[in-house]
């Protein structure tokens, strides 16, 4: 047996802390402080650790009993049957274990099962007297519930009377209290314009609705309830009604519950396995949340014979999908410099499965972000996939927090280049404001051979870096320098490349001003933008020449933009890279288009977020054109969003759009508000 260190000792007093209170905030306060995925990986780690260590198993542990005390706003009451928590399965090895665990004790019986949808709700017990709804409790602690009828009455998929001609004298039903998704947008939109703070997820709204006081709102709010397990009470005849939980399920159907219909007798744990891979991406498409899959052996008989543990049923599993949310503890923090100079803080931490993927490294974003979480050197971290693509840090958990931990603080000096940083006044970010950075350097050249910009085939990331690590590149008009001889000293360049990496640099050269004005990377200046100025200033020098507040009134181009481009051409550096652009045979000129703004502005007091990749448009054009219809545009989703423009793939600003009510647009009903119709 493994001595138990200090650490360990620590390690597991911190958990068994954080477990307890988790629980306190999602069975008394309804408030929960952990997502179930979080909370179901952390209490893992608490039981194996006390498996490994059981002399530091405590009787107040969490993994030594079922749940916390229920709140005390509503009468208690004590449930006639137990409501047992389910042991969690997280992939097909462990379903097999589970099956293998049961029939070592039944070796005889038939492995036959059935599968429901596990719904994201809030557990309820029903107890029906002589027909007659008498008692609404939660579940609370399993043992001990909070008595809710009032409330429960107004669910109208709640039977108040059994559909029954002679039901059995008790009857006990227990189910899934829950949200539809469109009535949690509904219900979030309202609290939105009331000012009042939104519901996280419709679990946490249906679980906050069972416990008002005032069951009208209640039955505003539309809660629905799927019926999934009946006992009979001691009556003789129970078994001529139900011998099997699938004639359970068909017995509380003709009873007037709903149950859900996506129920399955399964023969074999393989077609377990098939019915949970098919949901895990089928579930998507359902009006309410399910994040996983109960099953239970079908038999009654069976269930009877296996029994409880001191925490579970033995007959009853629930297979979890994998986690959107994880803890995961930081190994190191890099910063990395992006064309502009800006220092973005990217964390760098033990892996994780998010959404099927494994992930190492998440954004931190900026100084204010790593400020607002109070993150400190080796804090463990709750990390999620933003609209299920990007990482991002969600929280930290300083209970958790190891001995002596330093808090994180951004560096002075670029990590490239080690010259001083700034944070320029009312922005966020942290920038290098050296021109020489090689970073700057390496971001502005794979801009510059960028696909909307000079579209130089073959000038890549990797060409890049040998290039600014040789120093054979250190501007933009350096890479007009480049000969085959040069290319042909770097590494696995070959004759042909070369030649080829040489001829797209010249072809470059033939690429309208407009195309130049945007590979110059100037900030807050688009293709859509870099085309306007390039129609109301034909040539770069009377872009340079002109002062900013003539840039700022040409239609569509803002005072931020004009600013930007006033200061950029008044910086030496940049003098010079135009004129050696110039020298080089670069389009610097086009022809005179100038720019009639509308007789009216069709977008004008109306608040846009564009989300998702739009079909023809990209999302940098789109919000042009739609500050030039006199739109405002916005990187965040609010009561104040006027409209969401949806393009494929979009992610949390829709879900946050859905929530609020917020009306979307596709591109094509874009263009049609953009022409007045």
């Amino acid at each position: 047996m493994a001595a138990v260190t200090p650490e360990i000792r620590k390690q597991v007093q911190d958990l068994r802390q954080l477990v307890q209170k988790a629980g306190y905030h999602y069975y008394v306060l309804d408030d929960p402080i952990l997502e179930d995925a979080v909370y179901d990986q952390l209490y893992r780690q608490l039981q194996d650790l006390e498996a490994q260590y059981p002399e530091l198993v405590t009787s107040d542990s969490p993994t030594q009993r079922v749940g916390d005390r229920p709140a005390t706003q509503f009468t208690s009451v004590r449930h006639a049957i137990p409501l047992y928590s389910l042991e969690n399965a997280f992939n097909a090895g462990e379903l097999q274990t589970w099956q293998e665990r049961w029939q070592r004790l039944a070796p005889d019986a038939a492995a036959e099962y059935i599968c429901e949808l596990k719904i994201d709700g809030s557990a309820i017990a029903l107890t029906y007297e002589q027909g007659l709804l008498v008692r609404g409790a939660t579940r609370g602690d399993g043992e001990m519930g909070e008595e809710i009828t009032q409330n429960l009455r107004t669910i109208r998929s709640i039977p108040l009377r059994l559909a029954l001609e002679n039901p059995p004298p008790i009857v006990e039903v227990r189910g899934e209290a829950f949200l539809p998704l469109d009535s949690f947008r509904q219900i979030n939109q309202e609290r939105s314009q009331a000012g009042e703070a939104l519901f996280a997820n419709p679990r946490n709204a249906a679980a906050g609705t069972l416990r008002q006081l005032d069951s009208r709102i209640v039955a505003r709010r539309k809660l629905d309830f799927f019926a999934y397990t009946l006992h009979l009470g001691r009556d003789q005849n129970a078994h001529t009604l139900m011998n099997s939980q699938k004639e359970a399920l068909d017995l509380l159907v003709r009873m007037g519950f709903r149950v859900n219909p996506n129920r399955v007798l399964c023969p074999s744990l393989a077609a377990v396995q098939t019915y949970c891979d098919r949901w895990s991406t089928d579930r998507m498409e359902l009006p309410y949340l399910t994040d996983g899959v109960v099953i239970k052996l079908n038999s009654l008989a069976l269930q009877e014979r296996l029994g409880f543990t001191q925490k579970f049923p033995r007959w009853a599993i629930a297979f979890k999908y994998p986690a959107e949310e994880a803890p995961t503890q930081i190994d190191q923090i890099v910063v990395q410099v992006g064309r502009t100079g800006a220092l973005t803080p990217v964390a760098e931490f033990k892996p994780v499965q998010l959404a099927g993927t494994t992930v190492t490294r998440a954004t931190l974003h900026n100084r204010d972000r790593i400020l607002e979480l109070d993150l400190h050197l080796g804090d463990t971290v709750i990390v999620r996939k933003a609209g299920e693509i990007i990482p991002e840090v969600v929280r930290v958990l300083p209970e958790l927090r190891p001995a002596g931990a330093v808090p994180y603080t951004m560096p002075t000096h670029c990590p490239e280049c080690g010259q001083p940083v700034v944070q320029p006044v009312g922005e966020a970010v942290t920038r290098c404001v050296n021109s020489s950075c090689p970073a700057i350097l390496r971001g502005s050249l794979i801009h510059w051979a960028s696909r909307d910009a000079l579209d130089i085939n073959g000038v890549g990331e990797k060409l890049v870096q040998q290039l600014v690590d040789r120093n054979l590149v250190r501007s933009v008009a350096d890479l007009y320098d480049l000969t085959v001889e040069r290319l042909l000293t770097l590494e696995r360049m070959g004759q042909k490349s070369a030649e080829k990496i040489v001829g797209a640099i010249a072809q470059s050269k033939t690429q309208p001003w407009a195309r130049v004005l945007y590979g110059l990377g100037i900030r807050h200046v688009g293709t859509v933008n870099a085309q306007t100025l390039a129609d109301q200033f034909p040539s770069s020098a009377q872009l340079a020449q002109a002062a900013a507040d003539q840039i700022a009134a040409v239609y569509g181009i803002g005072p931020e933009i004009a600013q930007a481009v006033f200061e950029w051409f008044r910086v030496p550096a940049n003098q010079e890279l135009m004129q050696r652009l110039q020298a080089a045979g670069l389009q610097l000129a086009g022809e005179t288009k100038p720019i009639a703004p509308p007789t009216s502005q069709p977008l004008a007091g109306k608040t846009f977020v564009v989300t998702g990749t739009l079909p023809t448009l990209k999302r940098d054009e789109a919000e042009d054109l739609i500050r030039q219809a006199g739109g405002k545009v916005t990187g965040s989703v609010s009561a104040k969003t006027s409209y969401v423009v949806v393009g494929e793939n979009a992610g949390s600003k829709l879900e946050k759009a859905e929530a609020l009510g917020i009306p979307q647009l596709s591109e094509a009903e874009l263009l049609d508000l953009l022409q007045g119709s």
